[in-house]
Formats: C-alpha cells, structure tokens, sequence
C-alpha cells in the first residue's frame, strides 16, 4: 500500500513538474510585433528569440502603410510593442508615435545608417532589378531606371505599390533622387509599363516563375531566388540605387515596453545581425558583421545619397501623385 502511495506522490510531482516546465516557456511575457517582414523570415527568427529569451513574440504581419495606418488608430492605447522591419521613411514620417531607445550595442551600428528620429536601422536594403535570364537575352536586360520604360518590357515588369509598399516608395523616391527635377518624367513611363501586386514580396517569385520578365524589389528578396538555383539574376542600376536602412522601432506607451526593448537589442545583437546575413541575405548595419561574400560591396555599384527627411515629408505628395499618374490624371 505504501509503495502505491510513493508510486502515485512521485506521479503527482511529475506532472507538476512537467506543468511548471511547459508554463515557464515563456516565463518573460510577451512582445507583440507588427512587421512587414516576408513570412520565411519571420517563421526562421521568431523561435530562435523565443529560445533565447523566453519571451513569447507575437507577430502581426502587414504592409508597410497598414502597419503605420493601424498604429496611427492605435495611438491613444497601443496594441503593440515593436514596429519590425519596415521603410525608414513611414517610421519617420510618423516618428511622434515612436519611443526613442538606445539599444545594447548602440555603438557598433554603422554612423551612416544612424539617421532616424526615435527608430533604429535594422537591415542595410539595396533596390535592385531582378531579370528572368529565360524571357529576356543579357543584351534586353535593364541597366538603368530609364530602361524599365522600353516600350518592349510593357506588361512585363513587376512592381510593389508605391501606395502600400515601403520598399517600392523608395524605389520611387530613388528615381526622383537621381533625376531631380525630371524626376516625374522618367518615372510617369515606368509605371505605365508596370503590373502592380499587392506585395512586395510577391514581385521576386513572379519573375522567378516566369510570370513577369523584370521585378523592382529588394536585393535580400531577389538573393533568394538567386540562391535557390531560380533563372533569375540581380541588376544593380548603373544610373544609382539607395543603400539604406529599413528601420525598426519602439512605440510609444507600449503594452509590454520593457519587452519590446529586449526584442530590439536581440534583432540588432551581433548573432542576430550575422544569422540576417548568413540566412537571409540582408545586410548588417553593424560594423563588426560583415556583408555575405556572394553580394558584391557597395563600392562596386553607384550608391546615390537617400534623405530620409526629405522622402519621408513629402510621402503624401509624392503617392497622390503617383495615384493620379496611375488613373491617368
């Protein structure tokens, strides 16, 4: 009877064990993120935060715009902690709505990437051309922003909207960078002959496929298919690209701060920063990682200046614009 007894005390203690273990996962709380990140990243660093800090992270994933738009209607009692991953100049452009931090490591970010008021840079991204070697012979490629108006490539190239999409906003503040004042000119073609998708990270796979012969997207982005043995290959623009940060920041009174905190210095931590580049084919905008061997330096294509300030200011102008090239004014 007294053996049975033991035997039913240690199967009690056993499970409350196993109990204590399994709730004491994420023992730190929460951290919930709003993020415009592709889903592969997102599935591939979530967990290994979670391991390393027990916190549970919780991952709304949206575009850049609805990400802004909800934290906008959210101001007065946040839903979350941390803006993960999108365009400098919507983080910008709504930097009232941003808690300033200085995150562990502050100082090993690169100065030049150190340009945003109250969000940190988080990945260095390059707008590329990304060409299906299949559709198109080397001598049709695209070299510059003004080839991607050739009457041949109408209904041919994918885009992101400059309306809803952070990344391709900046492609369109490129084009106005590089050409200042005709700006406009060179880009009202380049939209005519563009088959817009609702997301950015879309535009790569349909080149990939076949389904579009040219995309405008991220280099990270086209990276992947390139790695993956897709007939696909990077143009880097010889009239100029931006090399700069897309951005990441805490919000304002938000729910679970302290963990939001835990979560920037992980995303910006030495480790994290070499898995982005390892894995994922982003840039480090630290100065202790360095860029994967498989992308070339920035030195070897034309780097044009990007102000943030200036992109980020004008971003209501620039889209309604846009809008009325779009519907053909």
């Amino acid at each position: 009877m007294l053996e049975k007894i033991n035997k039913l005390l240690l199967l009690v203690i056993m499970l409350v064990m196993a109990t204590a273990t399994s709730t004491s996962v994420y023992a730190g709380g929460k951290v919930i993120l709003y993020s415009a990140h592709k889903q592969a990243i997102i599935d591939a660093m979530v967990p290994r935060f979670e391991k390393k800090t027990g916190i549970k992270a919780e991952v709304i994933k949206a575009g850049s715009g609805d990400i802004i738009n909800r934290a906008n209607a959210e101001r007065a009692n946040p839903q979350a902690d941390v803006i993960w991953s999108i365009g400098g100049e919507q983080l910008e452009a709504s930097s009232e709505l941003l808690a300033n931090y200085i995150p562990v490591g502050y100082d090993k970010i690169e100065s030049a990437f150190k340009v945003g008021k109250n969000w940190l840079p988080y990945t260095a991204i390059v707008n590329v051309f990304i060409v299906n070697k299949n559709l198109l012979k080397p001598s049709q490629y695209p070299r510059t922003w003004k080839d991607l108006a050739r009457s041949d490539l109408k209904g041919r190239i994918s885009s992101a909207r400059a309306d809803k999409s952070g990344s391709s906003y900046m492609q369109l503040a490129t084009v106005l960078t590089i050409y200042g004042d005709k700006g406009w000119d060179v880009y009202k073609p380049i939209l005519q002959n563009f088959v817009l998708s609702g997301s950015s990270s879309a535009v790569p796979r349909f080149v990939n496929d076949g389904e579009a012969a040219v995309g405008i997207t991220l280099e990270d982005n086209a990276y992947k298919y390139v790695q993956g043995g897709g007939p696909v290959e990077i143009i880097y623009p010889e009239d100029g690209t931006v090399a700069a940060p897309d951005g990441i920041a805490l919000l304002k009174n938000a729910p679970n701060s302290e963990n939001g905190k835990r979560f920037i210095d992980w995303a910006l931590s030495k480790e994290t920063q070499e898995f982005l580049v390892q894995e994922m084919g982003r840039r480090p905008i630290r100065n202790d990682v360095s860029a994967s061997g498989d992308l070339p330096p920035l030195s070897a294509f034309k780097v044009v200046p990007y102000d943030f300030s200036w992109s980020a200011g004008n971003k209501d102008l620039f889209r309604k614009k846009w809008n009325d090239i779009l519907i053909g004014e």
